[in-house]
């Protein structure tokens, strides 16, 4: 497994309404250009989604995945692994978030990938680092709109 590319970011809005749209997976489509479609394939027994199936058109990542949850740690962190795709190998990664005062929130993302096909690490890496730093941007714009 390679390293994890990570980033953060402030966002101008509560804890509660941070983690309500962050956690709210099948809405993705909804604020995130990446994730195109969500299929919900499993929930808890509080009607969190413990599995679910991706469309992802993050660049040159392009995949149909299958992730699994894990919310053992939430709501301050959720865990996620890939199940099954197309063409990653691997995909973990997890949100922390943070409340930094009662209307500013931090959140932290961090993504590791791997590929069915050779990449050189840096470009790998870049395209983790581009992914992130775009889901963290679009949390915020929607969140501060």
């Amino acid at each position: 497994m390679s390293d994890l590319s990570t980033s953060s970011i402030s966002i101008e809005a509560p804890l509660s309404a941070v983690s309500e749209l962050l956690f709210a997976l099948d809405k993705y489509p909804e604020w995130s250009t990446s994730i195109k479609a969500v299929e919900v394939l499993g929930s808890d027994d509080q009607g969190r989604i413990t599995k679910a199936k991706m469309t992802i058109d993050a660049g040159m990542m392009k995949d149909r995945v299958i992730l699994d949850y894990d919310w053992s740690q939430a709501p301050a962190k959720l865990n996620f692994s890939l199940d099954d795709a197309d063409l990653l190998t691997a995909m973990d990664g997890s949100y922390e978030i943070s409340r930094i005062d009662d209307d500013t929130t931090q959140v932290r993302y961090s993504l590791t990938v791997d590929l069915s096909m050779p990449i050189p690490a840096m470009m790998r890496q870049k395209a983790e680092k581009a992914t992130i730093d775009q889901a963290l941007s679009q949390l915020k714009s929607a969140l501060e709109a």
